[in-house]
């Protein structure tokens, strides 16, 4: 985590509403951590999936692309995926995300 950029501090109720903007009525909570970075917890439902039909690379992208849209300085870390460790049709994913001081 050393190579991470220096992240600005947003109040939490305007990343709160980027954030619902961002995932269309799927988002569960969103989290924020020491270093600035914050965590979107959404449901499955985002990704509209059959089940047992994981997301695929494609909505992903399309997901980190639809968030960096909102912002020009938004972030988006190359981990994420579903919240628990399994793995398997895990009923919430998570995003992580920070706004990089400029």
């Amino acid at each position: 985590m050393d190579d991470l950029p220096q992240f600005e501090r947003w109040p939490m109720s305007r990343v709160q509403f980027l954030a619902a903007d961002v995932f269309m009525g799927q988002l569960v909570r969103l989290e924020s951590f020491d270093d600035g970075h914050y965590r979107a917890v959404f449901r499955r439902g985002y990704f509209h999936l059959e089940e047992g039909q994981e997301p695929s690379k494609s909505q992903w992208n399309t997901l980190k692309k639809r968030f960096k849209r909102r912002h020009r300085n938004i972030f988006v870390f190359r981990t994420y995926g579903p919240l628990e460790a399994d793995g398997n049709n895990s009923e919430y994913y998570y995003m992580d995300f920070g706004f990089l001081r400029v």
